[in-house]
């Protein structure tokens, strides 16, 4: 009796041709072998260490953009109030409430100092992306981007607090004048403590997070995770610093 074989249809996906279409494909078996790392990667949902650092800086630009604000508020109230007065009932004249405030001479000099550190705040954050370093990170052979940042956060953190230290002397001085916020004789002097006082506010929650910054860098492995907590760090220092020359430069103007 002749054998007989029989011939079972392969399965085959047939596409919508459409104009210029692909003839069916068969779907046979493959073994088990490689199915398509990229695949994988793209359901997972996975970014490069560039993505995530774009997406990092669009968060921290969105919250930087609401201190920027806040910051124009000020500056507009600034200048509303300063054409506040009232009317004298025995001459019928208009006589103002604003009396400019005499400027501390040694914030011209917290100036400087803030200016000195956003520059040591720029070049730690060029170092920790210096290429030849990183690549050096990313083969495993040590960790010379780190080593080269942490002195100039460091420096960053040192000037940031003699910042501080030079606002709270400004203050003092006030006091000693006889222009204490407790007792502010003019609008004037209520809008310099608070305009000076909510910047000196952001800074320290600055100083802390460059504080935080410096053992993080310690602590994280992996490169692009450091790269992005000293970029984050630096934008907001820098924004910190364009806010006070600008709030700076109204006083001074006044």
């Amino acid at each position: 009796m002749p054998t007989t074989f029989t011939r079972y249809p392969v399965e085959t996906e047939r596409k919508d041709p459409g104009i210029g279409g692909k003839p069916p494909v068969d779907r046979r078996p493959t073994g088990g072998g490689g199915n398509g790392d990229d695949d994988e990667w793209k359901k997972l949902g996975r970014s490069g260490p560039r993505e995530l650092l774009k997406r990092f800086r669009f968060i921290v630009f969105s919250a930087l953009a609401g201190d920027m604000m806040f910051f124009l508020a000020l500056a507009v109230m600034f200048f509303a109030h300063q054409g506040t007065g009232h009317i004298d009932t025995r001459s019928s004249n208009f006589i103002g409430d604003w009396h400019p405030v005499q400027m501390p001479p040694i914030l011209f000099l917290n100036t400087g100092i803030l200016i000195l550190s956003s520059l040591t705040m720029e070049v730690a954050r060029r170092q920790i992306f210096r290429e030849f370093d990183v690549v050096e990170e990313w083969l495993g052979l040590g960790r010379p981007a780190m080593r080269r940042t942490l002195p100039w956060i460091g420096a960053t953190l040192v000037l940031g607090c003699l910042f501080v230290t030079g606002q709270f002397m400004a203050w003092k001085q006030l006091t000693t004048q006889g222009f204490a916020f407790d007792r502010w004789a003019t609008p004037a002097i209520y809008f310099f403590y608070l305009i000076t006082g909510i910047h000196a506010g952001h800074l320290i929650l600055g100083i802390l997070a460059l504080a935080g910054c410096l053992t993080m860098l310690g602590l994280l492995k992996k490169v692009e995770y450091r790269q992005i907590a000293v970029d984050s760090m630096a934008w907001y220092w820098h924004a910190m610093g364009i806010a006070w020359l600008l709030l700076f430069a109204l006083l001074a103007m006044d």
